[in-house]
């Protein structure tokens, strides 16, 4: 295990237009996992008047170990006016696409699956062009929440697998491996949208461990592939094992592409949403 971060791994500074966009996110009450995740594209991001919007509050009741957002068993019920808000501030920011995210909601009986059709039709209302990506929850594999989430048709359904089967005891104890496949391949089947998951490496895992996790994800028809370090959040959460350097980011790309996927992002700072409208662009293309 190491402490001292590498020199790939420093972040942009922030702008006058950061402040400018965190103040009037704030001002909507909405929450971004930008900022409740630690995300190391924060800077970047506000300072080109764009965010990842996160829904449902800001209490996830799961208890990740990898993740930064806030923990509680029993959240805060919905705010029936976030999926105004987050189409308001699309709107303003001009986004071309939109990524909306969302803390897990096990204590909700849908998981909160109407509160993201309800988003995205606001969007839709609001910005009639603008593309949009959600990256859900697994919902604990209830199609019926899935079925909420096909129906309001966004171009992509993002759902991250986040780290190797044998990790999830210790990473992600509350969720399922083979639950999240699922979530995948249930949508693929469904559907003709657009699927996409991401994971992190630097938590003890072994290129042949990467490639068996990328064989299990193109199985399940995962379209689009990201694939960043992880950061930890506090000494409290699941240690840093190793900081993998730009070329092997590099050859888990090309090796991801040789597997199946359409389109990759594989970097150090690389983040679900990262490059999330040119990822688009670039399947779009393709068919």
């Amino acid at each position: 295990m190491i402490k001292q971060k590498p020199s790939w791994l420093k972040m942009k500074q922030r702008d006058n237009q950061f402040s400018s966009t965190e103040n009037y996110l704030a001002s909507l009450h909405l929450h971004t996992v930008c900022q409740e995740a630690h995300c190391p594209n924060q800077n970047e991001c506000f300072s080109h008047g764009t965010a990842t919007f996160m829904i449902l509050g800001k209490y996830c009741t799961r208890n990740c170990t990898f993740c930064a957002v806030l923990k509680r068993k029993h959240p805060f019920p919905l705010d029936p006016s976030e999926p105004e808000n987050v189409a308001q501030a699309v709107e303003k920011l001009g986004l071309q696409h939109a990524v909306v995210t969302s803390v897990t909601r096990d204590d909700l009986e849908d998981g909160g699956a109407n509160q993201f059709a309800e988003t995205i039709q606001q969007i839709r209302q609001h910005s009639p062009s603008t593309t949009i990506e959600v990256l859900i929850p697994d919902f604990l594999g209830h199609h019926d929440s899935l079925d909420i989430i096909i129906q309001s048709k966004p171009e992509v359904v993002n759902h991250n697998i986040e780290t190797l089967q044998k990790l999830y005891p210790k990473v992600r104890p509350e969720a399922d491996y083979h639950r999240s496949l699922e979530v995948l391949s249930y949508i693929k089947k469904k559907s003709t949208l657009l699927t996409k998951s991401g994971f992190m490496v630097g938590l003890g895992e072994t290129p042949e461990d990467i490639q068996k996790l990328m064989e299990d994800l193109v199985s399940a028809g995962c379209d689009i592939l990201t694939i960043g370090q992880y950061l930890q959040p506090s000494l409290a959460h699941f240690p840093v094992y190793e900081y993998v350097p730009p070329s092997q980011f590099e050859n888990y790309r090309k090796m991801a592409l040789k597997i199946g996927f359409k389109h990759v992002e594989s970097g150090p700072l690389v983040r679900s949403s990262y490059h999330a409208k040119e990822s688009l662009g670039h399947v779009m293309e393709g068919r």
